[in-house]
């Protein structure tokens, strides 16, 4: 199996799980949401009651099911979506950035870093680089203009 492939489904399986992880605040409650470092508003959302927290919560995990989708297209498990090459090039950046940025502020507060702060960064770089590598992968030796011999 192509190594980019590969790369790209663990991505889209990284993705899925958060979304799904997320979702579970909804049935698990405040508690979940402060355990996996909600915003304090949302977690007092989620203790009153209110839909801020399961409707900010189904977006978010929407989003994490669009990287997945973009992952197994851009795998070409599915058929192409559109943009397909911006997104990952976006969603891969955003997950390398999001991570070094955890792990940098970690090494400079480590008081204020949780071991769940610390996992999760590491899980964003980790992310971001099966995006982007796989990809890469997945389009090595890949030209706009096709030889002749290769067209019908």
């Amino acid at each position: 199996m192509n190594k980019g492939r590969v790369l790209l489904v663990a991505a889209a399986l990284m993705a899925l799980i958060t979304a799904l992880a997320h979702m579970s605040c909804i049935v698990l409650g405040p508690e979940c949401y402060a355990t996996q470092l909600a915003p304090t508003a949302i977690v007092e959302s989620a203790k009153a009651g209110t839909w801020l927290a399961p409707v900010g919560t189904t977006l978010v995990s929407l989003l994490f099911v669009a990287c997945a989708l973009y992952a197994l297209s851009a795998a070409q498990i599915m058929k192409a979506l559109p943009f397909l090459s911006l997104a990952i090039k976006v969603i891969s950046s955003l997950c390398i950035l999001r991570g070094l940025m955890g792990l940098a502020l970690a090494f400079i507060y480590p008081e204020l870093t949780t071991k769940f702060a610390f996992i999760s960064s590491w899980l964003w770089l980790l992310s971001g680089i099966c995006f982007a590598l796989g990809f890469k992968l997945m389009n090595k030796g890949v030209s706009v203009i096709q030889p002749e011999s290769s067209r019908n």
